[in-house]
């Protein structure tokens, strides 16, 4: 064996004073050289040693693979010798043992060193406090990994929970909750927030949001979006911390939901990512989703549920849960693209269509229409609020299934309707024809170009040109466009879909492939 060449003049040697290398040693553990590689290296020059760090399987942590007698290895690493030496005619070896601290017995690490002289007083000293101050440096690594370990765990949990709720399953999302935060969801309603950074600092943000809210709402890293935090808190108290967060972090943007009950999870994250856009122009970067008129409020409250029953009827020989699953991931679809839903209930995209395909089936639907996605998500909202419509038919007084055209019809939704498209009338470019032409070709910018005989581009800058006007999204899709798909329902501009009670017994009743 050969010893290592003096690497590094400057550092004195334990034969230059008695205290030095103790001195050297305690500079190993400032926080910033805490590394088993460099306690090793250190350990080396300062013994004009070969040395390696072994763990309790033998695999090289730090230093360099020594020649050594496997099964002395093994005895010390299981705890069965302390320490050992040897010798082999050409050098001399010495082997310490480094103890696992944890609640049950294991294997610990070995550190060993070789050299060709043999090892005096003053570098066995070295060796064995360099042993100790390894334990507490693996130690210290053992439990960061420990602890990182529980992070992602308790993050994975989260957003299971979330996730759970998400599908309307708020008895297991509860119970999943009760061990880590009891009493969260107790109550029956909650507000759904998003915050929004850059993608880089979303780690941060997530952690800022989990010590301003102080274990009083469910902090979850948005699985689709990587610039969002979601959170979900059942108290006001989470809004106003939420709000204070966001004033100290320039570049961050907060939306939020009205209080919804538990099972509308979904429909809160929607109207929470809704608010979100309007956060971006606030001067305060926050705000809170605006409960305006909707189109359901105008009409008759019974008529819409019987309706909304009769549409659904087909789903009722489903077993619940998988009745719940389709229309959950079927809101989520309708709301956002089969990428994020996928990602939002950490399944795939390929399920999350099939799901969707499934209940376009058993509804007789074509949901690549926009005038049917815009009915259909009215009727999965309905019975998402208020509750199935008596589908056994136990009710003395079970209220008719009306037709669409009649909940259409009512004279305060017409009024609605033709104050809302009424306000592109003023703008000289035609936005109402041509957003009407867009809406008729299912939101596609070529085909309502070649209906109008005028460019792609001008149709998709006349619909960037209504949003504003209509104060709704509309190129993203979701509840914003489907109201304004309802509003041409209701004044004619656009035909009646084939979905429901509404259109069945007409002859020219379209067949969907």
């Amino acid at each position: 064996m050969t010893g290592r060449p003096d690497e590094d003049s400057a550092i004195p040697r334990p034969y230059d004073g008695e205290t030095a290398w103790a001195q050297q040693l305690l500079g190993q553990l400032r926080p910033a050289g805490r590394d088993p590689r460099r306690l090793v290296a250190w350990l080396a020059r300062t013994t004009r040693a070969r040395v390696c760090l072994l763990d309790a399987h033998g695999h090289l942590l730090a230093g360099e693979r020594l020649p050594l007698d496997a099964a002395v290895v093994a005895d010390i690493a299981g705890g069965r010798l302390s320490a050992a030496a040897l010798e082999d005619g050409e050098g001399h070896a010495r082997l310490v043992g480094i103890r696992h601290q944890g609640p049950a017995p294991a294997p610990g690490a070995v550190l060993a060193a070789a050299r060709p002289a043999a090892f005096d007083r003053h570098t066995a000293e070295i060796l064995n406090h360099t042993a100790g101050a390894l334990e507490l440096v693996l130690r210290e690594r053992e439990l960061t990994e420990a602890a990182g370990r529980l992070r992602r765990a308790t993050a994975d949990l989260r957003l299971a929970i979330l996730q759970l709720l998400m599908v309307e399953d708020t008895v297991s999302a509860r119970r999943v909750a009760a061990g880590l935060w009891p009493g969260l969801l107790e109550d029956d309603t909650a507000r759904v927030y998003v915050v929004e950074s850059a993608a880089a600092e979303r780690d941060r943000l997530a952690d800022a949001c989990l010590d301003v809210t102080e274990g009083g709402a469910l902090v979850v890293r948005c699985p689709a979006m990587d610039g969002h935090v979601i959170v979900l808190g059942p108290s006001a108290e989470v809004e106003e911390r939420l709000r204070s967060l966001v004033v100290g972090r320039p570049g961050t943007f907060l939306g939020g939901s009205p209080r919804q009950r538990l099972a509308l999870t979904a429909t809160a994250y929607g109207q929470a990512v809704s608010a979100l856009a309007v956060a971006r122009f606030r001067p305060d970067r926050a705000a809170i989703y605006a409960e305006r008129t909707r189109p359901a409020q105008l009409m008759h409250p019974d008529a819409l549920r019987a309706w909304s029953a009769q549409v659904l009827r087909p789903l009722d020989t489903l077993a619940h849960h998988v009745r719940a699953e389709l229309l959950a991931t079927t809101r989520l679809g309708l709301e956002f693209t089969a990428v994020s839903t996928a990602k939002v209930l950490g399944v795939s995209r390929n399920t999350v269509r099939a799901r969707m395909d499934r209940l376009a089936a058993l509804l007789d639907a074509d949901l690549s229409a926009l005038t049917v996605r815009a009915v259909a998500q009215m009727a999965l909202n309905t019975e998402a609020a208020h509750g199935p419509c008596d589908p056994g038919g136990t009710a003395p007084r079970r209220p008719a299934a009306a037709q669409l055209a009649d909940l259409l019809r009512t004279s305060a939704l017409r009024s609605w309707a033709e104050r809302l498209l009424g306000r592109l009338d003023t703008d000289g470019r035609d936005l109402r024809g041509t957003l009407r032409a867009w809406l008729a070709a299912d939101a596609h910018a070529e085909r309502a170009a070649e209906a109008l005989g005028v460019h792609a581009q001008t149709v998709r800058e006349h619909v960037r040109a209504a949003e504003p006007v209509l104060e709704r999204r509309l190129t993203a899709g979701g509840t914003d466009l489907y109201e304004v798909v309802l509003a041409h329902l209701v004044t004619g501009e656009l035909t009646l879909p084939a979905l429901g009670p509404a259109n069945r017994d007409q002859p020219d009743r379209p067949v969907h492939r």
